[in-house]
């Protein structure tokens, strides 16, 4: 799975140098009333989450049927009310969540994997003026690492 990972962030990073950080998600969004400030900047995409369901395939072989989730996350201090005559940012967040799917879609992250097909978007806002992307590809991926020596 470490191969995944890292072929999407290698792909994430040639396709859109405009981001200031990516990495693997380990909650760095989901921060406690007690701090001020996230431990990431911004935009920023962090990549994880991976659900599988696993087949046997016999002599050590499995299948998996998975799911990988990657978030977008962008600072919005700009006021973009209509009234404002800023609204543009608006369309300017969800252009570079669009850049990140056409990124993505059909890469074909590992050897061993099938490309990656968007299954499920949303956004969302968080404490401290961010819109998070969120988006979840599935993919099928073979693994032969129980086989016997």
């Amino acid at each position: 799975m470490e191969e995944i990972f890292t072929n999407i962030m290698e792909r994430i990073a040639g396709g859109m140098p405009e981001l200031s950080l990516i990495d693997e998600d380990y909650g760095q969004l989901e921060m406690s009333a007690e701090e001020d400030q996230y431990p990431v900047t911004f935009p920023c995409v962090l990549i994880g989450n991976i659900d599988a369901d696993w087949r046997d395939q016999g002599l050590g072989n499995q299948k998996g049927a998975a799911l990988i989730t990657v978030r977008l996350a962008v600072d919005c201090y700009d006021d973009t009310s209509f009234e404002s005559g800023t609204y543009d940012k608006i369309k300017d967040r969800r252009q570079m969540d669009l850049k990140l799917y056409k990124t993505l879609q059909r890469f074909k992250s590992a050897r061993c994997a099938t490309p990656l097909v968007r299954v499920k978007s949303r956004d969302y806002a968080l404490p401290g003026y961010v819109k998070v992307f969120e988006t979840t590809y599935a993919f099928t991926i073979n693994d032969n690492s129980g086989q016997s020596l």
